[in-house]
């Protein structure tokens, strides 16, 4: 499941964020991020599945 997790991260960073840990501070972080630029949403939204 992990790996399915890690691919949508890539394609939409805040959707896999949101499948790990729901409505929460990393969801909201991780949008600000890929707001900012799309490549640091990606390594957050990897960071943080790979933590869990």
């Amino acid at each position: 499941m992990d790996i399915i997790r890690v691919i949508i991260a890539i394609i939409l960073p805040p959707l896999g964020v949101f499948l790990q840990v729901g409505l929460g501070g990393a969801f909201w972080l991780n949008i600000l991020l890929t707001l900012l630029g799309y490549i640091p949403g990606i390594v957050h939204a990897i960071w943080i599945i790979a933590k869990r």
